[in-house]
């Protein structure tokens, strides 16, 4: 059974490497104390443990079919000693890879689809959901429970592809909202010109009736 598990690549030969293109960020720095929340049970055997250090904001994205690559800053440590076996710490780069092909153990597959961009979260892992009676060695010994502290950076389309990303959906709406609220700004604008040269007018009229009038009057009191 444990050679069915996908593994994810801790070491320089993997096939998959992490996209230094993606902007260096410093993990874990802002997790602030009160704001771990309750620990989640993904897996629904104890299997899969999430808990929440960082929130992300309520509108952050999240990994979907349509934006399934994502790019995670990570530490790994053995729960039952404590040592760290893989890390971005050290050079602050991005892991990247692509949710459902198998690429990564299956505790990230399960954890990382339910974290939001921004989000820090610690993920307990039992050895079924990671490298199981095998392990990996030499960095991690059979049947090993691993704890990851795991940051979701970002995620994406897959490349080459054309669905439009929901940041862009986003700010799309966001634009025609502004160009709707302008439009009407400019509406009211000019119906308060209308209204004003309208009563501008009405009152020069109305001046020039008093005026004939006060004319009148004068040449009656002349006669």
């Amino acid at each position: 059974m444990a050679t069915d598990i996908p593994v994810i690549s801790l070491d320089s030969s993997s096939l998959i490497q992490p996209d230094f293109s993606i902007s260096s960020r410093i993990l874990f720095s802002l997790t602030e104390p009160g704001e771990m929340s309750d620990s989640i049970d993904l897996s629904g055997d104890g299997g899969v443990v999430k808990t929440i250090l960082r929130k992300a904001k309520a509108d952050a994205l999240c990994p979907s079919d349509d934006l399934p690559l994502v790019d995670v800053q990570y530490e790994g440590t053995l729960a039952e000693t404590g040592e760290v076996f893989d890390t971005t710490r050290m050079d602050n780069t991005v892991f990247s890879f692509e949710l459902g092909k198998g690429s990564v153990i299956q505790a990230w597959e399960i954890a990382v689809k339910t974290m939001k961009v921004g989000e820090v979260a610690k993920i307990t892992c039992k050895p079924e959901f990671a490298y199981g009676s095998a392990g990996s060695p030499p960095d991690i010994p059979p049947d090993a429970t691993l704890i990851f502290e795991v940051e979701l950076v970002a995620c994406k389309p897959r490349k080459g592809s054309s669905v439009t990303s929901v940041s862009e959906e986003r700010a799309r709406l966001e634009e025609l909202k502004k160009q709707r609220e302008l439009a009407a700004a400019a509406k009211e604008e000019e119906k308060k010109r209308r209204e004003e040269a309208k009563a501008a007018a009405a009152a020069r009229i109305q001046a020039k009736l008093e005026s004939k009038k006060g004319q009148g009057k004068g040449k009656g009191k002349a006669k």
